[in-house]
């Protein structure tokens, strides 16, 4: 199963960087939601990725919206990775994959790395976009775009 636009995300839990479970009733279906799967912490095109989603944050929360990134890194890996670049969102630990296979992430790359896809979900927790581009430098741009449309 993966997602398209017009699902209603369901409910997931996983933990994030500080080991905490992370429900995502506490925010879906609340405050539109920017979800990013990206394949790796301390990458080039991930650190690039996360460190553009930090330094429009505060944007995208002036807008009522919550950003999310997710990979299978550690929570260890997390919690440094976020440390080191000031990281003010959640990243969630997938490492088991499930929440991969629940958005329906693919790999790229002729199946070695993990996929980078944006999700925007409404506040009644509907997905209205899906971007799925491996140039982390297009996401935040796309995902500020939209969510201004949702609210403005």
């Amino acid at each position: 199963m993966s997602l398209k636009i017009g699902d209603i995300v369901p409910n997931f839990t996983a933990k994030d960087s500080h080991g905490e479970v992370f429900e995502s009733q506490s925010v879906l279906g609340r405050k539109p939601l920017v979800i990013y799967f990206y394949p790796k912490d301390n990458t080039p095109g991930c650190t690039t990725e996360a460190c553009s989603f930090r330094d429009q944050y505060e944007d995208f929360k002036d807008l009522g919206a919550e950003v999310i990134g997710i990979s299978s890194d550690s929570v260890k890996s997390h919690h440094k990775f976020a440390n080191k670049h000031q990281l003010p969102f959640i990243l969630l630990s997938d490492q088991d994959k499930k929440l991969r296979n629940l958005f329906g992430v693919r790999n790229n790359l002729f199946g070695l790395l993990p996929g980078r896809v944006t999700y925007i979900i409404d506040k009644n927790g509907v997905v209205i976009l899906i971007f799925d581009s491996m140039n982390a430098a297009k996401h935040i741009q796309k995902a500020m775009e939209t969510i201004k449309e949702l609210v403005l």
